[in-house]
């Protein structure tokens, strides 16, 4: 008996959120309206800003796809944990990928 109400209390906590067609709809709407401003913001010279306004739209896109098209803002602790360590993976090899680019390499002489 106690093992029945365990379940059914864990599967109260893992229950699946359920979306009408028209949530995913103003939320396809809301990243179609983005993508229309970073393409014109791409006609505008803003100088050094031109990278941190595409960026932030960028950001804006990537948490609406994560939290509502993947589910994340309707999931347990676990599954903002795993969003949150797949976005630490992201900035790590980031990072590692940048330290190589800036690096000035030493040209080896011929025959080796």
């Amino acid at each position: 008996m106690a093992q029945a109400a365990t379940h059914e209390s864990h599967s109260s906590e893992s229950a699946h959120h359920i979306h009408s067609v028209a949530f995913y709809v103003k939320t396809f709407l809301w990243l179609t309206v983005l993508m229309f401003f970073t393409v014109a913001f791409s006609y505008f010279d803003f100088g050094a800003a031109n990278l941190y306004i595409a960026l932030a739209i960028a950001v804006t896109k990537a948490a609406i796809v994560v939290l509502y098209f993947m589910n994340v803002k309707f999931g347990t602790k676990l599954t903002w944990l795993w969003a949150a360590l797949g976005f630490m993976w992201f900035v790590l090899m980031f990072g590692i990928l940048g330290d190589y680019v800036t690096r000035d390499w030493i040209r080896l002489p011929q025959g080796w």
